[in-house]
């Protein structure tokens, strides 16, 4: 459990902070508009941070099991 919930909080800041620095670049470069979008941002990490560790924690037993 102590390590889901690490690689949950390394997934969800590496995520965050990459999908608002894209959204900041795409908002600057297509529309001239210099915001974030939060939003998307915290949406995305929030399933990434979950999914990412979850298949990991998947894959981890099916090579446990194969053993």
């Amino acid at each position: 459990m102590k390590t889901f919930i690490s690689k949950f909080l390394i997934t969800f800041a590496v995520v965050f902070i990459v999908t608002a620095g894209i959204t900041y670049l795409y908002n600057l470069i297509f529309h001239n508009a210099n915001n974030i979008e939060l939003e998307t941002a915290f949406q995305l990490a929030i399933i990434f941070a979950v999914v990412l560790p979850v298949l990991n924690k998947i894959e981890n037993k099916k090579k446990e099991i194969a053993k």
